[in-house]
């Protein structure tokens, strides 16, 4: 098949290239900017557009078809034309179907943990060299793409994004999977800018669990109500498994986790990454890998990119990165560090970096997600407020939404460097929150700092 990619930079439109290419499809592509990793990972299998930007002389009757990536804007000249000859388009969540229908599909949903637990599930399958095919939203160690297809395998997990599909298709993308087996880990207002209300946004879910091919499974984690109230209220005719936290224990900032031989040392930490292991316990059952042998394969996994990443650690010092953004995420990365270390300072950094977290209105969500740190520092970019065109945010809103007298605020990124790298970080764990960098924090140089 001859396909091509029209905004073929993105994180998760350059490994579906990646994996169709490895496939032995004909891959074209283009895009108006392409950052690293994914141009020297196109350029390396000869997929790397020419030239920067959209020609619509690309687009000829040749072609199988179109995948459009978010990226793009409705009145893109290459989707124009090929809308104008009539080539099939499809959203990438659509393709990723076309791709799995006869498949048994595996989709993993929630507001959090989605990219935690399908990794998971991908590590043990991978330990115990069972074949698959996935796609995920992150790098993961190990594994050379984020997307994997083939005609032979039975199974396919995919990461189920709320997100939308694409510029001309407004649907999440979790809604196109159709999942024979699913799995919702949670659910938190999220995506402010494509879901105003948080009964809008709940009611994606609610059209994921009934979208479930009817005979199919969901596991659920029944500690949270709202996915315990929605899973439970669905009428479609399928089975529904409920999960809950593991017993664990943490001695001598070690996680030992409770299994029928008796407790484990495992290497992630914190409530909500145990909780995310008991929902990837039963997908992996579902596919055939008894308990016995998850437990094997789990006690090595280490963690997903970017989520509880431990980027340096020098005698009393350690130094977490997260991509904890939302108000969710960050109320349980911090706790599970404090856990962790409790005869330790713990120093939480976040970023409020994405659309949703710049909100005036949606600020409030945050009020005592930062309450677990002995140190809390909140960093701004005004820049960033004015280039989202929101409406101005104001340090005082900031600290009125966390409700900490402590909290310590800084929207200068030279002035937060500053700050930063004069703390006396002995016996002290450091927690960096963001899916930013702080506005032009170099990490390496951070790193280089510690030791």
């Amino acid at each position: 098949m001859r396909i091509h990619f029209i905004a073929i930079g993105g994180s998760a439109m350059h490994n579906l290239a990646l994996a169709l290419h490895a496939k032995g499809y004909e891959i074209t592509g283009s895009d108006d900017v392409i950052f690293e990793p994914s141009k020297s990972r196109l350029e390396a299998k000869g997929l790397l557009p020419t030239n920067v930007g959209w020609f619509p002389e690309k687009i000829t009757n040749d072609l199988d078809a179109i995948i459009l990536g978010m990226h793009a804007k409705p009145d893109n000249p290459e989707l124009l034309k090929a809308q104008e000859i009539g080539i099939t388009i499809y959203s990438y969540p659509e393709f990723l179907y076309e791709q799995s229908k006869y498949k048994t599909r595996v989709v993993i949903g929630g507001s959090h943990g989605k990219t935690t637990i399908t990794s998971m599930i991908l590590h043990v399958l991978k330990y115990h060299e069972i074949e698959v095919d996935y796609m995920v939203g992150a790098q993961l160690e190990g594994f050379d793409t984020m997307v994997h297809l083939t005609e032979d395998n039975d199974f396919i997990i995919l990461e189920g994004d709320e997100y939308l599909s694409s510029p001309i298709d407004r649907r999440p993308k979790f809604h196109l999977y159709k999942p024979n087996i699913a799995l919702l880990s949670g659910i938190a207002w999220d995506h402010i800018n494509v879901f105003p209300t948080y009964e809008n946004y709940v009611e994606q879910f609610q059209i994921f669990v009934d979208s479930i091919t009817k005979g199919g499974s969901i596991n659920y984690n029944e500690e949270d109500a709202e996915v315990a109230r929605v899973v439970e209220a669905s009428e479609n005719p399928i089975r529904k498994i409920g999960y809950r936290t593991p017993e664990y224990i943490v001695e001598n900032g070690q996680t030992l986790l409770l299994t029928p031989d008796g407790y484990m040392p495992i290497e992630i930490f914190g409530k909500h990454n145990l909780n995310n292991l008991a929902g990837a316990k039963w997908i992996c059952q579902h596919i055939g890998v008894d308990e016995e042998d998850f437990y094997e394969a789990i006690a090595t996994f280490s963690g997903a990119s970017k989520r509880l990443e431990k980027i340096a650690e020098h005698e009393m010092t350690v130094v977490y990165k997260d991509f904890a953004h939302s108000p969710s995420k960050v109320k349980a990365t911090t706790a599970a560090v404090k856990e962790q270390y409790t005869n330790r300072t713990v120093f939480a950094c976040l970023e409020l970096h994405t659309y949703s977290s710049l909100n005036a209105e949606f600020l409030k969500e945050y009020k005592g997600a930062l309450d677990a740190a002995d140190k809390a520092v909140v960093f701004y970019s005004p820049h960033a407020v004015q280039i989202k065109q929101l409406d101005a945010v104001s340090e005082a809103q900031i600290a009125e939404a966390f409700q900490r007298d402590d909290l310590v605020i800084y929207t200068n990124p030279d002035a937060f460097k500053e700050y930063l790298f004069s703390q006396n970080l002995e016996n002290t764990a450091l927690l960096l929150m963001s899916s930013g960098n702080y506005g032009g924090l170099d990490f390496d140089e951070f790193q280089q700092h510690i030791h």
